[in-house]
């Protein structure tokens, strides 16, 4: 496995990734829209993982100056529990960690246990917050 920046050539393997991991995301959140986006803004923080020729994961991060932040982390079926995930997670951070970030934030649905477990493994905790948003333009 190589984990690697997103090149162009990679879109149609990281949109079938997204479409396996977050069938019932979002049209913000789909490959078509966010990935053009985190492309005109800190490209270099999107990372693939990459096994027998195929995208097989993908992570992306922000850092505003105050806190980094993970986001779209998803790994094939077939491949998860192999070390693909924490790979891409030491990635992101070691990137972060490179532009002076010290604390890296993510958001997990709260029904999703799995997923917090294994960020808990990664050293993540869960933190007294409560998680607000707003979308400043009209939903697609």
């Amino acid at each position: 496995m190589e984990i690697r920046r997103y090149r162009p050539a990679d879109f149609d393997g990281v949109q079938s990734l997204w479409e396996e991991a977050f069938p019932n995301d979002p049209p913000w959140n789909r490959a078509e829209t966010a990935i053009p986006a985190k492309l005109a803004f800190q490209p270099d923080l999107l990372f693939v993982a990459i096994g027998g020729g195929a995208v097989i994961g993908s992570i992306m991060a922000g850092y505003d100056g105050h806190r980094g932040w993970l986001y779209a982390v998803a790994v094939r079926q077939e491949c998860r529990r192999g070390g693909v995930g924490a790979a891409l997670v030491r990635e992101a951070e070691r990137a972060l960690a490179e532009l002076g970030c010290d604390k890296v934030n993510l958001q997990v649905r709260a029904s999703n246990e799995a997923v917090a477990r294994f960020y808990t493994k990664l050293g993540y905790a869960i933190e007294d917050r409560i998680s607000l948003g707003r979308r400043l333009s009209a939903e697609p």
